[in-house]
């Protein structure tokens, strides 16, 4: 799942990914938001997909053969309810203050049993929990999130912050259910050497998920037992998979579920 080698650039992990569903991609109807310089939108549309890109600067937008509308992810998405059978989010949520917000509205216009490509900067890393550790920082050379570098573009009215909204793996993951997906894929990306040299903590991490693991799976009778185990063995294999300890960016295909809630069962009731 890791790449030891070549580029640590997400658009190329994107783009080979797109390349190997080409067959199921041809006349689908993609969205790609923030779609950027057109870069991942011309690739779909090459292989054949109905590709309606948006972007909150659609002037940068480069891809021949398309069109980037405005948009902006903070608000309600200009597109039909249940129209999509694909969207493309790279490299967005990290710049957005209501995720929660935004993973509804993608699952607000994928027909049911569509997908969502996520891409975001991966701060549970090894190489990042261990800069967090140190300077509250997701590298040990950066300062930590502040007022100079929050914002990189503010004017007409449009805002667009830098990345104050890293969000690690085990948050997105319940974000992204509460919205209605399931995590279907987690898909390759670059490794760290950062945190490769890290790896010695491994045995480490894994000890102390088992015991938080051991510690709660009996608490809270109220919830279905089967159901907890279920969940609090999902969260440790993320927590231990290699992409998640040593990739540079978490890379995941979610498919939308039939329900847009997530529900979690007590003994005599559900709640939300």
């Amino acid at each position: 799942m890791l790449k030891w080698l070549g580029s640590s650039n997400i658009k190329k992990y994107v783009a080979a990914f797109l390349e190997s569903e080409a067959d199921w991609l041809r006349g689908k109807a993609v969205v790609d938001i923030p779609a950027g310089s057109g870069y991942t939108a011309g690739i779909a549309h090459r292989l054949g997909a109905d590709v309606r890109a948006y972007d909150l600067f659609p002037e940068f937008f480069e891809a021949e053969g398309l069109e980037c509308r405005p948009a902006d992810l903070t608000q309600a998405l200009p597109v039909e309810s249940a129209s999509a059978d694909l969207v493309i989010c790279q490299e967005g949520i990290e710049h957005l203050p209501d995720q929660l917000a935004v993973l509804r509205e993608f699952a607000r216009i994928l027909r049911p049993g569509g997908r969502l490509i996520l891409t975001t900067p991966n701060v549970s890393h090894l190489r990042a929990r261990v800069s967090h550790l140190l300077t509250e920082s997701d590298f040990y050379k950066r300062m930590p999130p502040n007022e100079l570098d929050a914002l990189w573009f503010a004017g007409d009215g449009r805002m667009y912050f830098g990345h104050l909204f890293l969000i690690n793996a085990q948050k997105l993951r319940v974000l992204a259910a509460v919205a209605g997906f399931r995590l279907r894929r987690i898909l390759p990306v670059r490794a760290s050497f950062g945190s490769l040299l890290l790896a010695w903590l491994y045995p480490l991490i894994a000890l102390a998920s088992l015991y938080a693991y051991a510690r709660n799976v009996y608490r809270r009778d109220e919830f279905d037992p089967a159901a907890k185990r279920r969940l609090f063995r999902e969260m440790i294999r993320l927590n231990l998979h290699p992409n998640t300890l040593f990739g540079k960016h978490i890379f995941w295909e979610l498919e939308k579920t039939d329900e847009a809630r997530l529900r979690v069962h007590r003994s005599s009731r559900d709640i939300i």
